[in-house]
């Protein structure tokens, strides 16, 4: 669509909103952002719009929006249930998003990555590998940068990489050249209600693409190995013990990326500096992307011998008093803690806590029996967690849990961990639940942990 002249209606005033307004305003479109928060609690937004020729509406997305509108652009944030996007749909009016407007405009061939867990430190680190092959490098989407504000100094061969939710994917209709997913397991059921609607969600990202396109996809995981069938695409793969033909694997303590039957070495898997079995598959899946888009093995290892991760993901934050402090903040769905919890041999403290999903912890309950030494839960969540895994501890013959601590703050919970934790332990913020019930986002959450435990006194 050519967005001159076109009358655009933003519904968030986020970070994906203020982006994509200044493109459209650029683009000719005239523009509309309406966000369900009033003025008060937007001044900083309000003044990152400076002079903008847009309007505003806020407080509310009235239905009378959608008078003479040609695009509805939705922020992650905005369901598809909503009354206003529910009417723009019954009248044909076309929804889209940063991202999809992106993708249609970028002049080089991006690379797309999506996960339940793990996208944002695999996109972080084909970027690292990337620029260690001197690509000009772009990385954005979902990880926090919206990559429209950036279009007008993309070049055609540069290298982009973007990590996409199934909240951006639900409405796309267009599909990176390169695709990736790395896996589809339970999360965001409160929103998509179903794990049917979540893959359908997911979909798109492989869903448009077209024969010379490349799907890189966890062998691993059967839901996303599946769209290999549902894909036009050539698809590649990535597996943390299968010799996958055509792809990347871990074999002997080794990780080898093969392409034509030719195997090449990359490194070996204790040079990887991460902590977990999922993080290797983060670095496979890394390397399987580089690999089809054209990164030298040599640019590969060296990335993977210096990225450290990306902040709340398994973070040390402080050695105090002989006890490690992590911050995994990250961790908003049981299936994350889980991984979290696999990726240490020390005595661990675990608080866990936030808002719930409406996911399955029956396998995090039985995990945090067998491998937690003491379990603190706070937050909305705190209860049920706490029920769960003390109802799991009922039916275990053995374990390692000692004792179930309920706190209702994250500041009570630290409080409680400092008094629980022995020297050599881990404590571990792993929440499996959302930061909603009491901060803005993850971040902020992990900010706030980090904050607290560097506060200790020795």
């Amino acid at each position: 669509m050519d967005l001159r002249g076109r009358r655009v209606v933003i519904l968030g005033l986020a970070r994906q909103g203020l982006a994509l307004a200044r493109f459209l305003v650029e683009s000719g479109a005239e523009v509309v952002i309406s966000d369900l928060k009033p003025a008060s609690a937007l001044a900083d937004e309000l003044a990152t719009l400076g002079d903008l020729p847009v309007r505003t509406v806020l407080g509310k997305h009235p239905l009378s929006l959608l008078k003479g509108t040609d695009l509805l652009c939705l922020s992650g944030g905005v369901p598809l249930d909503a009354p206003i996007v529910v009417e723009a749909r019954r009248r044909g009016i076309p929804l889209t998003n940063d991202a999809q407007l992106f993708l249609e405009r970028c002049p080089a061939a991006a690379i797309g990555i999506t996960g339940s867990a793990g996208k944002t430190t695999t996109t972080a680190l084909v970027g690292q590998m990337g620029r260690q092959a001197g690509r000009t490098t772009w990385v954005g989407g979902n990880i926090g940068n919206p990559l429209i504000a950036d279009l007008p100094r993309i070049g055609a061969d540069d290298f982009v990489v973007m990590e996409l939710s199934s909240f951006q994917l639900e409405i796309m209709t267009v599909s990176p050249h390169i695709a990736a997913v790395l896996n589809i397991t339970p999360n965001h059921l409160d929103r998509h209600k179903t794990m049917e609607n979540y893959i359908a969600a997911k979909r798109p990202i492989v869903a448009y693409q077209k024969p010379e396109d490349i799907a890189v996809l966890g062998f691993d995981d059967a839901r996303a190995r599946a769209l290999a069938l549902e894909t036009a695409a050539h698809p590649v793969f990535f597996s943390g013990g299968v010799e996958v033909d055509e792809g990347t694997f871990k074999n002997n303590g080794h990780l080898l990326w093969r392409r034509g039957g030719i195997g090449i070495l990359i490194c070996r898997a204790d040079e990887v500096r991460l902590r977990g079995r999922h993080n290797l598959l983060n670095v496979l899946a890394a390397c399987a992307i580089c690999g089809v888009a054209g990164v030298d093995v040599e640019a590969m290892r060296e990335a993977i011998h210096t990225f450290t991760g990306v902040e709340h993901r398994l973070e040390l934050v402080r050695q105090w008093r002989g006890v490690s402090w992590y911050d995994d903040s990250i961790a908003t769905a049981p299936e994350r803690v889980v991984a979290a919890l696999r990726s240490f041999s020390e005595p661990l403290v675990l608080l866990a806590g936030g808002r719930d999903k409406d996911l399955p912890w029956g396998e995090f309950a039985v995990e945090a029996v067998q491998r937690v030494r003491h379990l603190i839960t706070f937050g909305e969540a705190g209860g049920m967690i706490a029920g769960a895994v003390e109802e799991a501890r009922s039916k275990e013959s053995a374990g390692t849990l000692a004792a179930v601590t309920r706190v209702g703050t994250l500041e009570e919970a630290v409080e409680a961990a400092a008094r629980a934790a022995r020297p050599g332990d881990v404590v571990l913020l792993s929440p499996g639940g959302t930061s909603f019930d009491a901060f803005r986002d993850f971040a902020h959450r992990g900010d706030r942990f980090k904050e607290l435990v560097r506060a200790l006194e020795d």
